[in-house]
């Protein structure tokens, strides 16, 4: 029952979908859910810090955000282009996600109205998506930052029209879709339970004698891409860079032998944690790609608690918490957020799990 992907289906209404990040990052909801004895609780982020003891780390991904779309025209034809640049795979050349109309083919030029860029198809790939070779008088990176637009997932409904959608809810959007801590740029999704944590909140946690502990993943689009196939076992997790530094595992290591717990802001931080820890529970300095899956009945080395949003029905994501709270008790977890109108995915509110 378990391994199968249905088994991970909630029903939601589409009205608890987030659009709108609230004013204050740390207002949001959090359900608190107690492993231990299954009690739920409803608090707020703002009420983090007390959940802490001394000695305990709080995990934070690090990574940034770029801003990776960019909207074009066919060259030609001049017909709209969608572009969502995920990663530069060597000088020039990206992996990129193409929304157009007609067949997308090998040769195929898109270009900048502006005339600031081009790129045409180089290769389309058998999972989806394209390799471009790209043509710009400045790195395609700075581009990027000064005119792309936020990689915002589909659900949260904006209207770009040809670029020139509302200025200020574009400019909203590249600052709230950030956490405050993010530093090194490479992400097309936020780690999203770190968008509620404010640098006030962060202090008063450090405060009570916890530290603070950097780790970076690279959020790719397969974050939010739904298990296809049947059954989770047959799912192939998508891959994502990593980064763990030696201080940052040195770190680690000390809180472990201090007898503190490890509490991890988002499943991203959970993948560099897991991926990187050892049968005998040490974590090792590591930079690659990881393409750790964690389903049931995965057993968790790394991590104690666990702050995050609400997931995707059938996600990869969804699946990793049933792993670490249990399937049954996160769906009933689920069902009560549903009943009480939380806000879900991205821009909504937030469970904390003990």
């Amino acid at each position: 029952m378990m391994d199968r992907t249905d088994a991970y289906y909630y029903s939601l209404p589409e009205e608890l979908i987030a659009q709108e990040p609230l004013p204050d990052r740390s207002a949001s909801r959090m359900l608190v859910l107690d492993r231990r004895t299954d009690r739920i609780e409803h608090r707020t982020v703002r009420d983090l810090p007390e959940f802490f003891r001394p000695g305990d780390a709080l995990v934070l991904n690090d990574s940034r955000v770029i801003t990776a779309r960019l909207l074009g025209r066919k060259r030609g034809s001049g017909g709209r282009v969608d572009l969502l640049f995920l990663e530069e795979e060597r000088p020039s050349y990206w992996a990129a996600l193409v929304r157009a109309s007609g067949r997308i083919r090998p040769g195929l030029v898109f270009e900048d109205p502006a005339g600031e860029w081009t790129a045409e198809v180089v290769e389309i790939r058998p999972t989806g998506g394209v390799s471009l070779q790209v043509t710009s008088g400045r790195p395609l990176s700075e581009i990027l930052e000064a005119r792309g637009l936020p990689p915002l997932p589909p659900y949260i409904r904006r209207f770009w029209g040809s670029g020139r959608g509302d200025p200020a809810q574009i400019q909203r959007d590249r600052e709230r879709y950030q956490t405050v801590y993010a530093r090194l740029p490479g992400s097309v999704a936020a780690p999203t339970a770190g968008l509620h944590l404010t640098n006030d909140l962060l202090n008063a946690i450090r405060n009570r004698g916890v530290i603070l502990v950097h780790v970076t993943l690279h959020v790719g689009l397969g974050t939010f891409k739904p298990i296809e196939a049947d059954s989770i076992e047959r799912h192939v997790m998508h891959e994502e860079r990593f980064e763990l530094t030696e201080a940052a595992a040195e770190a680690l290591n000390r809180v472990r032998e201090g007898g503190g717990r490890i509490a991890a802001v988002g499943t991203t931080s959970v993948r560099v944690l897991e991926t990187t820890v050892t049968e005998e529970r040490i974590f090792r300095a590591e930079c690659g790609r990881t393409r750790l899956f964690i389903h049931p009945p995965y057993r968790f080395r790394a991590v104690d608690v666990l702050l995050t949003n609400f997931h995707l029905p059938r996600s990869s994501l969804l699946v990793l918490v049933s792993a670490f709270a249990g399937r049954e008790r996160i769906l009933r977890a689920y069902e009560e957020a549903i009943r009480t109108r939380y806000r879900f995915f991205s821009y909504g509110d937030a469970m904390l799990i003990l």
